[in-house]
């Protein structure tokens, strides 16, 4: 077994379900007492999020590629960066740590292309629907375009993300507010939704909506666990 690093904290609420997750899969996968082999190194997160909202994203890939290197050190085999967010220096964490790295929009991507949908709508921060860096990855390697919410949806999407979502709190307003700009997604041709923000599967679950959810905190964390017994 390959042993999995963690880049963790943002939000360590969803950094959890990653190695709930991990290590279920490992068990469910080998038996007995099995569990992960894996490495975390978790981040503060209001450290992040500040350079978010000042949009310094070369101290945020500093960050990253920093964290990556301490894995790699630890004894990690490869990386995952538990949060949408930050796979805007995905590639540059990669390449500057010198460490594989599973991409998760790779991960929603090739899960959303075996169940044959083409038009997708993509939920997250307003960082992950509003910059290039994941509709572009899904277009050009998997031929699916990622519609997005409008602007006052985009901003009640991420106010919920960072100032509840984030904090633990789950509110049924909350739930009932994505719900409908996810059926406003679909009445503009999405085949199926991208949960892309780990903390949204914490609030909306398939359960809750007519399309396919693509839960990229749960496929990204089963990626891994592909990863490291193959």
């Amino acid at each position: 077994m390959k042993t999995i690093g963690l880049i963790g904290g943002m939000s360590w609420e969803s950094s959890i379900e990653y190695y709930r997750i991990i290590n279920e899969s490992v068990r469910d996968r080998l038996g007995g007492l099995h569990s992960a082999k894996c490495i975390m190194c978790s981040v503060d997160f209001e450290e992040i999020a500040k350079l978010q909202r000042e949009g310094d994203w070369k101290e945020l890939t500093e960050k990253m590629v920093g964290a990556a290197r301490k894995l790699k050190t630890a004894g990690a085999d490869f990386v995952i960066i538990c949060t949408n967010t930050m796979h805007i220096m995905a590639d540059d964490v990669r390449d500057q740590a010198d460490i594989p790295l599973i991409h998760i929009a790779d991960a929603a991507g090739q899960n959303i292309k075996e169940k044959g949908l083409k038009k997708v709508g993509l939920l997250g921060t307003k960082f992950t629907m509003e910059k290039d860096f994941y509709k572009k990855r899904l277009q050009e390697n998997y031929g699916i375009e990622a519609i997005i919410p409008d602007e006052n949806d985009r901003e009640e999407v991420h106010r919920i993300i960072f100032e509840e979502l984030c904090a633990g709190v789950i509110k049924r307003s909350s739930k009932a507010r994505f719900k409908e700009v996810i059926a406003k997604l679909v009445s503009s041709g999405a085949e199926g939704v991208i949960l892309g923000c780990t903390e949204i599967p914490l609030i909306i679950k398939q359960e809750d909506v007519n399309v396919p959810v693509f839960d990229t905190m749960t496929i990204h964390a089963v990626s891994a666990v592909d990863m490291a017994l193959n």
